[in-house]
């Protein structure tokens, strides 16, 4: 695509997530004269509201393509190297851009969090994106470069100090503050409607190795009720997006050539701290995640405020526990709630960052961490609010 007229076009920029990706690479990159990019969706009218409403230049190009219109999808995507889709849940609405995408050697990153659907495409598509030149990278947004990252980011550390990767490592959430997105409770709710009319797609949505064709590794921890963690002297409760991170840390460990080893053992949960207040909470959080995937849910195209958004943030901590039981420990904080703010400067680093600073990534699916690595962890500190620290 060494032709094409744009690096990266922004596809749902009508929607709430697509939205704040062309306002960050409208404000971020404001001075980038040498990044091409452009905003599509389906209506002209409203993309031209959007481009004013967020302050981008009245030249910023601006392409009418819908997913149910295969020719509109075929004509964007051979106008540029990269294409940012933010319009889910990817089972109903990603195919035809996947495709289309593949069929022209066009890059392509996305939000996904549907690992059913992430393993389809990854079978039916791989040897095809290989032949193209295409590099698709699923997940891209808080679900799950944050964790991928984090696992990457303490693993060093415990090569650095115990003279090995850990087997064993623990991601949990410390905090977080702001909305579950609209588009993540639609794909949960797609997921398990998908289910429901197969139920042969359970043995995948449960599998920890579902994203890693031809291999599996140990059996993990399942994560799904409150426990006491007495090395961190806290209760833990269930996180729901480990369904989809987890799935991700074990995908990139096999991209990397198996880094963390292959008898590697990961989870994710969320810390409520000690006692009995510790337990309480812990009770509470779980309650309260099925009930951001019920009616309450925010849907599609809504979204919290600017004011929420900022006040919003993100604080994980990773543990790498050596066979002795030595530890280290490594923090990854974000400055924006996780489900927009964040994730929009997320995933918009993540197509700079393969568009600029690993150009030699070979074809194929990928996940964020294992085809970007440290550079990527680089630019998220420099330019998307994120910090990954080694503790004490």
């Amino acid at each position: 695509m060494s032709a094409a007229k744009f690096d990266i076009v922004v596809y749902g920029a009508t929607g709430f997530t697509g939205q704040l990706v062309a306002e960050y690479l409208a404000t971020h990159y404001k001075g980038d004269v040498a990044l091409k990019w452009a905003m599509a969706g389906r209506s002209l009218d409203k993309l031209k509201s959007v481009r004013d409403a967020i302050g981008a230049p009245t030249d910023t190009p601006l392409l009418v393509a819908d997913a149910s219109d295969a020719a509109s999808l075929k004509a964007m995507v051979e106008q540029t190297k990269a294409v940012i889709t933010t319009v889910g849940p990817y089972q109903l609405y990603g195919e035809s851009l996947l495709a289309a995408c593949i069929a022209s050697g066009t890059d392509y990153f996305d939000l996904c969090g549907e690992p059913i659907w992430m393993r389809q495409m990854i079978d039916k598509y791989e040897a095809a994106a290989k032949g193209s030149g295409a590099r698709i990278v699923f997940s891209c947004g808080f679900d799950s470069v944050p964790f991928e990252l984090g696992t990457f980011f303490v693993q060093a550390e415990a090569k650095r100090v115990f003279g090995a990767p850990a087997a064993r490592v623990k991601g949990r959430v410390r905090d977080m503050r702001g909305t579950l997105s609209g588009g993540t409770a639609a794909s949960a709710k797609a997921t398990f409607d998908a289910v429901a009319k197969d139920i042969s797609l359970v043995a995948i949505l449960n599998d920890p190795f579902a994203l890693t064709p031809g291999f599996t590794g140990p059996k993990q921890p399942r994560g799904n009720k409150p426990l006491i963690e007495e090395d961190l002297n806290s209760w833990a409760a269930p996180f729901m997006m480990a369904l989809i991170n987890t799935r991700n840390v074990h995908r990139s460990n096999m991209l990397m050539g198996f880094p963390y080893g292959q008898d590697f053992v990961y989870d994710e949960m969320v810390l409520t701290g000690p006692g009995e207040k510790g337990e309480a909470n812990a009770k509470r959080v779980m309650a309260a995640n099925a009930e951001k995937t019920g009616p309450s849910a925010p849907k599609p195209g809504e979204g919290p405020s600017k004011q929420e958004r900022e006040n919003g943030l993100f604080n994980l901590l990773y543990v790498a526990i050596a066979p002795d039981g030595r530890m280290v420990r490594a923090g990854v904080t974000g400055d924006r709630d996780p489900g927009y703010g964040s994730t929009s400067k997320m995933i918009s680093e993540c197509a700079i960052c393969l568009l600029r600073d690993v150009k030699d990534v070979a074809a194929g699916f990928w996940t964020p961490g294992a085809a970007m690595q440290h550079k990527l962890i680089k630019r998220l500190i420099d330019h998307a609010g994120l910090r990954f620290e080694v503790e004490g």
